[in-house]
C-alpha cells in the first residue's frame, strides 16, 4: 500500500486544536451498555459541544468490537476536542445506512464517520454529504469517494499476518478460505495478503484449495455452515482453515469441533475479540491478529475534529495518498496490527485489552505462559 503504516495514533494527537473550541464539552448521548440494539448516542447532540457535530453510522453496532472498543475511544476523542457525538445504527442494511446519514445531517453533523455495510451502496449518500460541505470519514473499510478520508488498519498486512501464521504450522495440504462480505473491500484486502505468502506454494500444488468463500455480513453462523460444507465435500479432510475474522473463527471452530477436529486444524482470525483470545489460549484458534480498536476510534475522532475546521482530507496529520483497486486516490491513515499467537498474549493482557480471568478462561494453568 502506498500509504505510510503508522504503529499508533501518536502522529494524529495535537489535531484537537480549535477546531471546535468550546469551553462546553459534553454530549447528549448516553453510554448504552456494550451489546445493546442501538449505540450510545442514537439522539441529537443538543447540549454542547460548540459547532463540531461528529455523526457517526454503524454498518451493525451489535459486532463485538464496535461497541466495547471503537466507539468509546472515539466518543472520548471527539468530546476532548470540544465536539459532541451523535450515532446510529444500520442494523446490516445499506438501506438503512443511507437514510441514517441523513439523519445524522439533520441533526447538524459538520463531519460523518462511516462504517460502510456496502462500500459500493453507500457512495451515492457520501458523495452528497460531501457536496454539501461535510466531510466524510470512511471508517475502518474502504469507500471509493476520492473525497472522503480513509481511515484503517492496513488490511492486506492483516492477510499477510494470518496466512503466515497458519503456513508456518502448515504449509502444504488442503486448504479452505472463509472470506467476509463481498460487498466489504477488506475480505479481498485480506485475501490479497494471503495471497502473497501462499501464492507460490498454490502454484507449485503444495496447498490446494479445497474451498473458497465469501459470508455474508461477516456472520458467524453463516461461516459455521460454509466450514461443514466444506468439511462434508472433502469428507473431513481439511489440513487448514484461513478464516478473516474473529467471529466467523467462531463459526467454523463449532463446525470442527462437532467432527473431533478442534485444536487440529489451524485457525485464522482479527480483532482481538475475547472469545478468540480465549481460544488462542485453549487452542483451538491458532492466531488472531490484534488491531487495536481504541486506536484506531481515537485516531477517527481526532480527524473528525481536524476536518471540522478544515475539510480538506489531505490536511488531517499523518494522512498519505492510497490508490484504490478503483483507481481513486484517497487521503488515508493506516494503523498496524499485531499477530497474537500462544506464545505472545501477553501483549494483549499488559495493554489492557483483556483481563487474565478473561484470557485463560478453562485454559490449564501453566499450558501457556499469560496463564500461570
Amino acid at each position: 500500500m502506498k500509504a505510510r503504516r503508522i504503529a499508533s495514533v501518536a502522529v494524529v494527537a495535537g489535531l484537537v486544536l480549535a477546531a471546535c473550541g468550546s469551553d462546553d464539552d459534553s454530549s447528549s448521548s448516553t453510554e448504552a451498555p456494550a451489546g445493546t440494539e442501538a449505540p450510545a448516542g442514537t439522539e441529537a447532540a443538543s447540549g454542547g459541544g460548540g459547532d463540531c457535530v461528529v455523526g457517526v453510522s454503524w454498518n451493525n453496532y451489535q459486532e463485538e468490537r464496535w461497541a466495547k472498543q471503537d466507539e468509546p475511544a472515539m466518543k472520548a476523542a471527539i468530546e476532548a476536542g470540544g465536539g459532541s457525538y451523535v450515532s446510529n445504527d444500520a442494523k446490516s442494511s445499506a438501506e438503512t445506512q443511507a437514510s441514517n446519514m441523513e439523519n445524522l445531517i439533520s441533526q447538524g453533523a459538520n463531519v460523518l464517520v462511516v462504517l460502510a455495510q456496502d462500500g459500493t451502496a453507500v457512495i451515492p449518500a457520501v458523495q452528497s454529504a460531501i457536496s454539501q460541505g461535510i466531510p466524510v470519514i470512511a471508517y475502518d473499510r474502504l469507500i471509493e469517494d476520492p473525497g472522503a478520508l480513509y481511515l484503517t488498519f492496513d488490511n492486506q498486512l492483516v492477510g499477510e499476518m494470518q496466512a503466515q501464521a497458519l503456513f508456518d504450522i502448515q504449509p502444504s495440504g488442503n486448504w479452505v478460505i472463509i472470506k467476509g462480505n463481498s460487498a466489504d473491500a477488506n475480505a479481498d484486502f485480506l485475501r490479497s495478503g494471503a495471497e502473497k505468502v501462499i501464492g507460490d506454494a498454490v502454484a507449485a500444488g503444495d496447498i490446494t484449495i479445497v474451498g473458497e468463500d465469501y459470508t455474508d455480513n461477516w456472520d458467524p453462523a453463516n461461516a459455521q455452515t460454509t466450514m461443514e460444507q466444506f468439511l462434508t465435500a472433502a469428507d473431513n479432510d481439511i489440513q487448514v482453515a484461513l478464516v478473516q475474522n474473529d467471529g466467523m473463527a467462531g463459526g467454523a471452530i463449532a463446525a470442527l469441533e462437532a467432527q473431533g477436529l478442534a485444536g487440529q486444524v489451524p485457525v485464522s482470525g482479527q480483532d482481538g475479540d475475547f472469545a478468540a483470545l480465549n481460544r488462542v489460549a485453549l487452542g483451538t484458534q491458532t492466531v488472531d491478529v490484534w488491531k487495536d480498536a481504541r486506536e484506531l476510534g481515537t485516531a477517527a475522532g481526532e480527524a473528525a475534529i481536524a476536518l471540522c475546521g478544515n475539510p480538506d482530507p489531505s490536511a488531517v496529520s499523518g494522512a498519505s495518498t492510497f490508490e484504490t483497486p478503483g483507481g481513486n486516490e484517497l487521503s488515508s491513515i493506516f494503523l498496524e496490527p499485531i499477530p497474537i499467537t500462544k506464545d505472545n498474549l501477553d501483549v494483549v493482557v499488559d495493554a489492557g485489552w483483556i483481563s487474565t480471568d478473561d484470557l485463560c478462561k478453562g485454559v490449564e494453568a501453566g499450558s501457556v505462559a499469560a496463564c500461570p
